[in-house]
């Protein structure tokens, strides 16, 4: 299982960025970023499968792509933003954490206009 090996580096790298980090603090945190972004792209790769079969299965229910598109670009700032909140608190910037963690919410919420608009009109329907 990918898991447990993403687990154990974690923690030996742990172990070495808590050696590291009490001499060479600059050289730690930059081996943590890097560290980040191999995990990142590690299952960004398990990530197109999921794209894949969230398409298959809108083709068959017949969902408008559009829709499913969006959520999928919402999908991706939640975990864009997630992984830049989470590196700016590791190197101790919680204020800016905050800032990328509001940006991405708005960000969201405006992707989400248009499913919104349609949920609407579709109980606009419905009512008599």
């Amino acid at each position: 299982m990918e898991i447990v090996q993403i687990v154990l580096m974690a923690l030996i790298l742990a172990v070495i960025l808590t050696l590291l980090s009490k001499e060479k603090k600059e050289i730690a945190i930059q081996v943590s970023i890097l560290f980040g972004i191999v995990i990142f792209f590690m299952m960004l790769t398990k990530f197109t499968v999921v794209i894949q079969a969230m398409q298959e299965i809108a083709l068959k229910a017949n969902i408008d792509y559009t829709y499913v598109n969006i959520v999928f670009k919402i999908i991706a700032i939640s975990y864009i933003a997630s992984f830049g909140i989470e590196i700016c608190k590791d190197i101790g910037q919680s204020s800016l954490a905050s800032k990328i963690e509001f940006a991405g919410k708005i960000l969201i919420l405006v992707m989400a206009i248009p499913i919104i608009m349609a949920v609407m009109e579709m109980v606009l329907k419905l009512l008599p």
